[in-house]
């Protein structure tokens, strides 16, 4: 089983930028990841919000957006193809066969996959496949890094309203 890299932020305070990003980057995925952790498959499809977020629903999405970045943005590969949806609110929907398992391996692996796409690119390096046009990996590293950050957020609260019932 895949794991995220147990580099933390402050580990890289003095490390070239790329590799404060990705340690960043590591830390939101670790802590969406582990939000499920502990969580029952009830609780983890628990909604509380009207829109279609859940704790299940927060990971499934994250690994929709590893692969809308670090796939379609660098293969230039369709989503159809890659097997993610179309849009991104369609990648909260969870499926009957959607477990906290399931998904958080799910995650696990899109983050290595998106290590493993990323590895032999630098910062300034253009991404073709997105629709807003070419965007460099740099740009791509901050956009992710504000929404796992918001994603952590959210899951952070909802499982503090999970728990608290």
């Amino acid at each position: 089983m895949p794991s995220l890299p147990l580099t933390f932020a402050e580990d890289v305070i003095n490390q070239p930028i790329r590799t404060q990003f990705e340690a960043f980057i590591d830390e939101h995925r670790r802590a969406l990841n582990a939000c499920l952790n502990g969580m029952t498959e009830e609780q983890a499809r628990r909604s509380l919000v009207p829109s279609r977020t859940t704790l299940l629903g927060l990971v499934k999405h994250a690994t929709f957006v590893e692969k809308v970045w670090f796939d379609e943005a660098i293969t230039c590969r369709p989503r159809a193809e890659i097997g993610i949806p179309a849009t991104p609110d369609e990648s909260f929907i969870l499926d009957d066969d959607d477990t906290v398992a399931s998904v958080q391996q799910a995650h696990l692996e899109a983050c290595e996959a998106s290590r493993l796409a990323t590895s032999s690119l630098g910062l300034d390096d253009l991404l073709n496949g997105n629709r807003r046009g070419p965007l460099p990996l740099r740009w791509v590293y901050l956009h992710l890094l504000r929404e796992l950050a918001q994603h952590c957020g959210h899951a952070d609260i909802l499982r503090e309203q999970i728990l608290s019932a």
